[in-house]
């Protein structure tokens, strides 16, 4: 269970950790977080909603280090080579971080909550749980999670016994699923073209950009 300290401070003790290190085949191999809608990178949406909910970002990635460097934050490559999934970016985020705490993200969800991290706590701490998980109403949205670090040696094992199934390694705990059906289309990411095209007209008609 959260300690009464982590309780009070769960911005201070959260690490947000943005996961940009797939290799995106549907987008033709593009660098998701690279991808621009409307002219911005897809990670700047991200970046600019996650920033305010925590101490501090780290990137995942696997590829164009470098670029993603330019963001100002961070940037940890998979422990483990081989592109072994969303797991693997969390595990070298918990092995990376100073916090008590890490959410992840991933890179191509522009509509990020901006009240992520404050739910997904307030969600943990009700459940007494060390790992908190975002369902949308209808589905649960595995890489939307809230991780008690200290999970990080059973990643670890779980990994290096060869398993690569979020879900599988979510089932090994009690976590807590924590309700935004409230706002579905937060979760809204880009895998296809024509799911770009779609998510740049949302945020045209809502004018949506960074910063703003």
């Amino acid at each position: 269970m959260a300690s009464s300290q982590h309780n009070k401070t769960p911005r201070g003790e959260t690490t947000g950790l943005v996961l940009a290190g797939g290799r995106a085949r549907r987008m033709g191999g593009d660098d998701k977080g690279l991808v621009e809608l409307n002219g911005v990178p897809m990670i700047e949406y991200v970046l600019c909603a996650l920033q305010p909910q925590v101490r501090e970002i780290v990137i995942n990635a696997n590829r164009n280090r470098e670029r993603y460097g330019r963001f100002g934050c961070v940037v940890i490559s998979d422990s483990q080579a081989g592109y072994l999934g969303p797991l693997a970016g969390m595990l070298s985020g918990m092995l990376a971080v100073r916090t008590s705490w890490l959410v992840s993200v991933p890179c191509d969800s522009p509509l990020l909550p901006v009240d992520l991290v404050s739910r997904l706590h307030t969600g943990l701490e009700a459940a007494g749980t060390r790992l908190a998980v975002a369902h949308d109403g209808e589905r649960l949205q595995p890489v939307f999670a809230l991780l008690d670090v200290t999970l990080r040696d059973d990643l670890q094992a779980f990994l290096a016994g060869g398993e690569r199934k979020i879900d599988r390694w979510y089932a090994r705990h009690v976590y807590a699923e924590v309700d935004f059906s409230d706002i579905p289309d937060a979760f809204s990411n880009v895998n296809t073209p024509e799911q770009r095209r779609a998510l740049e007209t949302v945020l045209q008609e809502t004018r949506t950009r960074p910063g703003s």
